[in-house]
């Protein structure tokens, strides 16, 4: 690839996928496996780009299972296990070595699933590359696409976080947001759930930062949002830190929240509810993704966390 050619990961992706005669966008495979589908997704982490430097080896081996994980979770699916491959750098010594895999276990059996092999090598940089498989009911799995006129926008859990996170962590700031960065809960939980509320309409995990992600669930359910931004659930103590400007900018595009990211008929809201707890965020619209205040809406731009290739 020449200088000045850098494409960014999505665009990559679309171009992989008319190479190999097309590949659904979702966050994970889907495979008939007889009266359940499989499902599987592939994650891969490298130490310079994915890892913050104050990150230690356990929690990247628990971030490698869980990052994996989130996508399970986005499909309302039960996990069935991970697979790892890990190349490792010649400075790792048995105590790095020990503690990374402990963090791969560790996280796997929070989750109720287990590492069940994979593939160990030498590498300049620590890589690691985590393949999660989970199984969903057929009639209960969850897709990016799905999403319709009139359907409710919502999220689990709190955003901005980890943004938070590495904001303080950059900024020599001591934060209990530092944890939400460095150790992810994928909402596996929740996902299984939602599923089996049968509400849901459209669901994908918000790793990314919440601009990729509508960006991502519009263009694949070929709908738009209008998102209230008196309504976003900003994580406690955030804006205290940042300031409502930077907050906001954090939970658009900082990335590195895993929480869940659907749409809901509006007849099933209150199954949805019951299901777990979430927050409605906003509606889905003909086109267009856009922030509302006051009444007045302005245009989001799709930015968040997307990794460059090329120069």
């Amino acid at each position: 690839m020449t200088q000045g050619n850098a494409i960014g990961e999505r665009d990559l992706i679309r171009r992989i996928s008319e190479i190999l005669g097309g590949v659904e966008n979702d966050d994970c495979a889907v495979i008939d496996a007889g009266d359940r589908y499989l499902v599987a997704t592939t994650d891969m982490l490298h130490q310079k780009t994915d890892f913050p430097g104050i990150m230690n080896p356990w929690q990247m081996g628990w971030m490698a299972v869980a990052v994996n994980l989130s996508d399970i979770a986005a499909m309302g699916a039960e996990p069935a296990g991970v697979l790892i491959a890990a190349g490792l750098p010649p400075e790792a010594d048995l105590y790095f070595i020990d503690e990374l895999f402990s963090g791969f276990a560790d996280c796997a059996a929070f989750y109720g699933t287990r590492i069940l092999g994979g593939d160990t090598d030498s590498h300049q940089e620590l890589t690691i590359t985590g393949t999660a498989l989970g199984f969903v009911e057929k009639e209960l799995v969850l897709r990016r696409r799905g999403a319709r006129v009139g359907d409710l926008l919502c999220t689990t859990g709190v955003l901005g976080g980890a943004g938070g996170g590495l904001w303080a962590w950059q900024q020599g700031v001591e934060s209990e947001f530092i944890t939400s960065l460095l150790e992810p809960e994928p909402r596996l939980k929740e996902g299984r759930a939602l599923a089996k509320s049968r509400a849901v309409t459209a669901m994908m995990d918000n790793s990314d930062g919440l601009g990729l992600s509508l960006s991502d669930l519009s263009e694949v359910s070929r709908v738009g949002f209008v998102v209230q931004e008196e309504a976003l659930p900003i994580a406690p103590g955030l804006v205290e830190m940042v300031g409502q400007e930077k907050a906001l900018e954090l939970v658009m595009s900082a990335g590195g929240d895993f929480e869940l990211v659907f749409t809901v008929k509006p007849d099933g809201l209150e199954a949805a509810r019951r299901a777990c707890g979430l927050t409605v965020i906003g509606e889905v619209v003909e086109e267009g993704i856009w922030m509302e205040k006051g009444g007045e809406r302005r245009r989001i731009e799709a930015k968040g966390y997307e990794h460059r290739i090329g120069k």
